[in-house]
């Protein structure tokens, strides 16, 4: 796994890395990757600070993108949308809209449509995977802007996912993460990974975002406490060895941040991995 690739999935939480589907798993060159943690730190304070762009603005902008046939369609179903009164019929409708700009690659349309039949249709799963959908394209957004759009959107559709089953934990992750990274609300992210872990001490998921959100302010103690227990119960988790290995360094302990490092060297086992990591130890040996 390269390690700039592997560090985004880090710090994305291994729990939403099989609702992205996309994420590369081949290893990268260069030691960039590294030390990620407070750059992404930076990252979601833009964020949360920027003005959401409008879906008016969205839409047209997406709409400009297609061709001639694809806007003959898509007119289409807007008419018929605009027509219907069923809400089953409608949501039906929001899908094949999605279809739509899915062959089209435009992902935030496909996101909004997702989450409109979604809503329609009352599914915990569907409202679910919209969250979820909006919360992979926030962590790829090209501008502060959208990004602060779609993270609105995440928030909004997993919490209304979790209104209908209040015990997902898969989806309080998620919401958990969305506050914390695309909104101006990062506590009430914290609150919610707080009661998971008064729930549950041994929920890795959440053990692993509250280490690295107390690395990123520096309360570097209490992040080795954290990863140091998702070891005891997992030893080979590469987010908690990786984050480990930060805080150990960020205490200005070095000789165990390097042991940490290469015991996480052994575990991915891959030469371009091992190259990237020699050069980052060796920036602060």
């Amino acid at each position: 796994m390269r390690t700039k690739h592997y560090i985004s999935i880090a710090i994305a939480l291994a729990a939403l890395v099989a609702v992205f589907l996309y994420v590369p798993t081949t290893p990268p060159k260069g030691a960039k990757g590294m030390g990620a943690a407070s750059q992404h730190n930076d990252a979601a304070g833009q964020v949360a600070n920027a003005e959401p762009a409008s879906i008016d603005s969205i839409i047209k902008a997406s709409k400009a993108l297609l061709p001639p046939h694809a806007l003959t369609e898509l007119a289409a179903i807007e008419s018929q949308i605009a027509q219907q009164k069923d809400s089953a019929q409608m949501a039906s409708l929001f899908e094949k809209s999605a279809e739509l700009w899915m062959e089209h690659k435009q992902g935030p349309m496909v996101a909004w449509n997702k989450g409109m039949a979604a809503h329609l249709a009352l599914s915990e799963k569907k409202l679910t995977f919209a969250g979820q959908l909006y919360l992979g394209l926030m962590h790829d957004a090209s501008t502060a802007s959208m990004a602060a759009w779609e993270a609105g959107e995440a928030v909004k559709y997993l919490n209304e996912a979790l209104a209908l089953n209040p015990n997902n934990d898969t989806t309080k992750l998620a919401l958990a993460t969305a506050y914390i990274e695309g909104t101006g609300a990062p506590m009430a992210g914290v609150s919610i990974l707080r009661e998971m872990i008064t729930k549950n001490p041994d929920n890795i998921p959440a053990n692993l975002l509250l280490g690295r959100l107390s690395i990123q302010s520096g309360q570097y103690d209490k992040a080795v406490e954290r990863l140091e227990h998702v070891l005891t119960l997992d030893p080979k988790n590469r987010e908690a060895l990786y984050f480990l290995g930060e805080a150990q360094k960020g205490k200005g302990e070095n000789d165990k941040a390097i042991a940490t490092f290469r015991k996480l060297e052994g575990i991915v086992n891959n030469p371009d991995f091992t190259k990237d990591l020699e050069e980052y130890i060796s920036s602060f040996k």
